[in-house]
């Protein structure tokens, strides 16, 4: 093999490995990555988030609320509309029906729930020594872990005295009830004007959007967010209603007064927006109120029966048969957004849970390359 001295054998192309590519010279050059954050800074910005939304829960919560209303609200505007019903008009009167049908409800059960309050404190002392003597055995083994402590103990010792102090507030409640008139008010007006206004404040908003693309995904988001929205509070709504009409019908049937018996189906049915959390505060509730309205201990426990009965049945069987796999969602993640939420924003977080939760999933199935996270929740 012959070289030349101004071309060094191992400079030259091997013939048998192909050049490498070479870009046009109209071919933009590439753009630089961009730089990741670092784990502390997402922890910090985590942190920061959740803060936000602890601290402003009294701004945050009324807007989340009325959103939520008005996509429930928003199918039965347009169904008016194509009656030639004017979108402001449609929105008054659906806001009008609700907020009525809620007055109504809370008028028929506020007696029942303010005589049973009234009558708790002293059938609860009529319970006292039943309680006392079913759990005599109990007391015994404490006192006699109590009398081999004090044997043990040395004679100089002196008992350890707690001094209680109670502050009272006089002026709580009266500074509390304006809060929460205001609030529910805010939510009626913010309901009102997202019903009417929200079309296009989604119209503009997306007319911000860059390209084309982004805004087709976006308004199938948003289409998709409406519908299953609605069609999840729908459902759940009628099963709830129906679980709860049938505890108020059975416990009629073992002689609860009327009144009464509506007072705790409406109470299983709202406490059922919340899974497993909810029943299990039912639960507690139905098992308080058999010992209380029923002297037979063994009758007294079947108000807590058949409540988680009827749970059962529900929870296992008729909801995710009629739902099906489409609003399935993991329990533990429910669980672990019902301790977040719950914990964030109290009861009102745990109603909102399964919603916001359903609208991540939603996004997330949405969005190129994020249908993993999606399935995640399932």
């Amino acid at each position: 093999m012959n070289t030349t001295a101004d071309e060094p054998a191992g400079d030259r192309p091997d013939p048998d490995v192909p050049p490498p590519p070479s870009l046009p010279d109209d071919e933009p050059p590439l753009s630089p990555l961009r730089p990741r954050a670092s784990t502390a800074l997402i922890v910090l910005a985590v942190l920061a988030v959740g803060y936000t939304l602890w601290a402003a829960q009294a701004v945050i919560l009324p807007i989340l609320l009325a959103v939520f209303f008005a996509l429930i609200g928003n199918p039965i505007i347009r169904a008016l509309q194509r009656l030639l019903i004017p979108r402001a008009l449609g929105a008054l009167l659906v806001l009008m029906g609700g907020v009525a049908g809620t007055g109504l409800l809370a008028n028929q059960l506020i007696e029942p729930a303010a005589e049973w309050a009234r009558q708790v404190p002293r059938e609860l002392r009529e319970f006292a020594p039943r309680l006392r003597a079913m759990t005599k055995p109990v007391q015994a083994a404490n006192e006699a872990a109590a009398d081999i402590a004090r044997a043990t103990e040395s004679g100089d010792a002196q008992p350890v005295q707690v001094v209680r102090t109670e502050a009272n507030e006089p002026f709580k409640t009266l500074t509390a009830t304006p809060r929460m008139i205001a609030a529910v008010l805010a939510v009626v007006l913010l309901t009102f004007f997202f019903m009417v206004f929200g079309e296009n404040l989604q119209r503009n908003a997306l007319a911000l959007l860059p390209t084309r693309q982004q805004k087709r995904v976006t308004v199938d988001i948003l289409n998709s967010i409406e519908r299953e929205i609605s069609r999840y509070v729908l459902t759940i709504s009628v099963i709830n209603f129906t679980v709860g009409m049938a505890l108020a019908g059975i416990l009629y049937l073992l002689e609860v007064p009327l009144a009464e018996a509506l007072l705790w189906g409406t109470m299983a049915a709202v406490l059922n927006y919340a899974p497993y959390v909810g029943p299990m505060i039912g639960i507690v509730i139905m098992l308080l109120m058999g010992f209380v309205a029923f002297d037979d201990p063994w009758k007294s426990l079947l108000p807590a029966g058949i409540y988680l009965g009827l749970h059962t049945l529900e929870g296992q069987i008729i909801t995710p048969i009629v739902l099906g796999r489409q609003m399935r969602l993991s329990p533990l993640v429910l669980i672990l957004a019902l301790m977040l939420f719950g914990w964030l924003w109290g009861i009102t977080g745990l109603l909102l849970a399964v919603p916001l939760l359903v609208c991540v999933k939603i996004v997330l199935a949405r969005i190129e390359g994020m249908e993993g996270w999606a399935r995640l929740l399932e």
